[in-house]
């Protein structure tokens, strides 16, 4: 994969070329920035570059280029079997000849999990110590991709943590993170953090027309919408995407909170339980996004809004009771369920508790 192959963030290109150029690469980089910016991109970009743009990266089957995502335990493992990435490399590269932009959700339909988080393991940590531990195929630098590392159990962060005190010879790590606060200080510290930024709308409005055949003005109101990630632009172009589905659910949670009714606010929260731990999780990020919308639709100022028509149709009378005295709370009260679920909590006692805490507050003015 060429940099020219990457959406927007031209500025980042250049920086990473420079520092090739300039024999001045980090042996641990971390890769951070909001979702969609193309930070798995840049990675493979970058790791391409490193590895002189082999034909055999085609595949992403090169012998100095190394993957670890995060992982699930499948019913036909033994009980005492760690998964680790090369139990699932098939699956990988078939999603990462798809494209190098995806999201978690994306890659766990890819393994075919149902309702486990997927995480990195102690043993997948061993897994890249002996991998590493070769020497170079081909002469040149070995490149470590890590995906997701805050998924790391703390076994595995610790592991981790030991191999990039003690780097093996002309080795760089590109550790590609959403959440890089929940990785472990003293990993943060070893690396040096590349802090992306969203892709500009006009470049997202370009690769629509000319990789998606577009017209311009449905390009540029996707564009808008996505603000500024292309996993987002590549959702709305899908009728069936999950985010439909989220706002059905947040309407029905909003419209049951405000009519007080608990009965079927328990049915609601019954449903929810059903989901995945993983989609949980990602409805309520969609949830706090659209309790920021619905705040800021009262201003008035259309620039301020980035909403599907569906949302916009259901804000317009609906944003009035998100103000000044809830949002803070409405939102953290969703954090609060967001970090929960994160911890194995009971799904049905916290989306019900969740729902029954929302009555109050969506009264407040």
């Amino acid at each position: 994969m060429k940099f020219s192959e990457v959406i927007g963030q031209e500025e980042a290109a250049q920086h990473l070329l420079q520092l090739a150029e300039e024999n001045r690469i980090p042996h641990a980089m971390l890769f951070c920035g909001p979702q969609g910016c193309g930070k798995m991109a840049l990675a493979l970009a970058f790791a391409s570059h490193l590895l002189n743009d082999s034909p055999m990266l085609k595949k992403w089957e090169h012998p100095d280029l190394y993957f670890t995502y995060p992982t699930i335990k499948l019913p036909g493992m033994g009980a005492d079997h760690q998964p680790i990435s090369d139990d699932f490399a098939k699956p990988w590269h078939e999603m990462l000849l798809q494209g190098a932009y995806f999201t978690v959700n994306q890659w766990m339909q890819q393994m075919g999990a149902t309702s486990q988080q997927a995480i990195i393991t102690a043993a997948e940590s061993d897994a890249i110590a002996k991998n590493l531990s070769l020497k170079s195929s081909q002469g040149g630098y070995k490149v470590s991709i890590i995906w997701l590392p805050e998924r790391m159990n703390l076994t595995s962060a610790n592991k981790l943590l030991k191999i990039l005190e003690e780097p093996p010879h002309e080795t760089v790590f590109i550790l590609v993170s959403e959440e890089p606060e929940h990785l472990l200080e003293t990993i943060r510290s070893r690396t040096q953090r590349f802090d992306f930024k969203k892709i500009h709308n006009d470049a997202i409005q370009q690769a629509l027309i000319q990789q998606r055949g577009l017209d311009e003005d449905i390009a540029r109101r996707v564009a808008r919408v996505a603000n500024g990630n292309w996993n987002k632009a590549l959702e709305e172009l899908d009728a069936g995407n999950e985010n439909r589905q989220f706002l059905d659910m947040f309407i029905m949670l909003m419209r049951l909170a405000y009519m007080r009714n608990i009965h079927d606010l328990k049915k609601w929260s019954e449903t929810i339980s059903l989901f995945g731990r993983e989609k949980q999780r990602r409805m309520l990020t969609y949830f706090m996004r659209m309790i920021r919308e619905n705040f800021m639709f009262n201003f008035q100022q259309p620039d301020l809004n980035y909403m599907t028509q569906d949302e916009e149709n259901f804000s317009k009378n609906f944003a009035r009771f998100i103000n000044e005295a809830n949002v803070i709370d409405i939102t953290e009260l969703l954090e609060r369920a967001h970090h929960d679920i994160g911890q194995n909590a009971n799904a049905k006692i916290v989306f019900f508790d969740m729902a029954l805490k929302m009555i109050v507050l969506l009264i407040r003015k």
